[in-house]
């Protein structure tokens, strides 16, 4: 039925590499470079060139020097720039004196990648900058030792390492979620297209004729083998592509794909066997990505969600699937650490194919 059925092939052969690359180039830098920052610069003394300096050096951030603070301001509105920083005068004189010097840092919120990426590198080379000028003063007018002056400028040090996702990109985040949801949708949309073509076309007695398991895991088998094809491509040909980490055990990611793949099967089945047209299950299924990625706590804290959005997540095996693949994926687990998301899973599959084989079996009797 597939090769007769262009909307199928085009679901099935096409779209899962098409979005895979499409997406996964928009994010194929992950960290942003050079966002345009406004420097007005009232102080003009050491210390602000060098503080302009290193923010300059950042890879993060471009530097635009303005006159005043007024054309500063117009270039943020137009666009030209996305934030300025404002230096005033006596900053490095309230500073060696050991009062509080202030900087003022604007940045276009509307654009939330930006705005964040230059208040993060501009924050730290100003208190790095700060604690070394308070460095040297201890030092030089109190007498101090370096360990000690340090004690005395940093009593308590943070020492800040992100464990996985090292420079903190966006595109590191979210490229290996957008990979598994690419693979999901276009395995939900394409069989229960397909599931819906056969109530459409009122061919579920010839589909079943050769016994309701067989006519399930029948149509199954070409999937699971498709899907599994492309679950070994995108997690070898564009992780390395996209220089994305995988941490954790080959095989024991196999397994989940695995797991995860026949669990899809019967709900595919399920969802494309409560639409008597092919078209409209087309439809709904397509509009139904954004909201699946939303509520299985990939994106936003599982625990935030409303409890009836968590029931809801509960019977998606998106939602435990997420978590034993970010974790093997990201941070290096392996699938004993994971026994629960996994007898989630596990508990899903028999749930959909228990519900997938009644549903079947009910439409059967009703076509004979």
């Amino acid at each position: 039925m597939v090769p007769k059925d262009h909307s199928l092939l085009l679901t099935l052969l096409i779209a899962p590499l098409l979005y895979a690359f499409f997406y996964g180039s928009i994010y194929i830098n992950k960290e942003e470079e050079n966002v345009k920052l406004g420097l007005v610069d009232d102080d003009n003394t050491s210390l602000s060139r060098l503080l302009a300096q290193n923010i300059n050096n950042s890879p993060v951030v471009d530097i635009v020097q303005f006159a005043n603070l007024g054309d500063a301001k117009e270039q943020l509105y137009q666009g030209n720039c996305q934030g300025y920083l404002y230096i005033p005068a006596k900053t490095e004189n309230n500073l060696l004196s050991l009062k509080q010097a202030n900087v003022v840092m604007a940045v276009n919120a509307a654009r939330f990648l930006p705005s964040s990426d230059l208040l993060l590198n501009v924050q730290q080379i100003c208190l790095t900058v700060g604690a070394g000028v308070r460095l040297q003063y201890f030092e030089k007018s109190k007498g101090l030792t370096t360990e000690i002056a340090m004690q005395q400028v940093m009593p308590i040090n943070l020492d800040y390492r992100p464990l996985f996702n090292e420079r903190t990109s966006y595109g590191a985040f979210l490229l290996p979620g957008l990979l598994a949801l690419i693979l999901q949708q276009t395995l939900l949309i394409g069989l229960s297209e397909s599931t819906a073509a056969e109530r459409q076309h009122s061919t579920i007695a010839s589909w079943t004729k050769f016994g309701i398991s067989n006519a399930i895991w029948g149509k199954g088998l070409f999937y699971l083998l498709l899907y599994g094809a492309y679950s070994f491509f995108f997690l070898n040909i564009n992780f390395s592509l996209l220089n994305l980490p995988m941490r954790g055990n080959g095989w024991e990611l196999a397994l989940l794909m695995f797991i995860f793949i026949l669990t899809l099967i019967p709900l595919a089945q399920v969802i494309g066997l409560c639409f008597k047209s092919q078209l409209i299950c087309l439809q709904v299924m397509a509009f139904s990505t954004y909201p699946i990625f939303l509520i299985t706590g990939y994106v936003w804290p599982f625990e935030s969600l409303p409890l009836l959005v968590q029931g809801i997540s509960n019977l998606l095996p998106t939602t435990p699937f997420l978590k034993v693949y970010v974790n093997i994926v990201q941070g290096g687990g392996a699938l004993q650490d994971n026994l629960t998301p996994l007898l989630h899973l596990i508990v899903l599959f028999a749930f959909y194919s228990l519900l997938c084989f009644w549903s079947v079996r009910k439409l059967h009797g009703q076509s004979n």
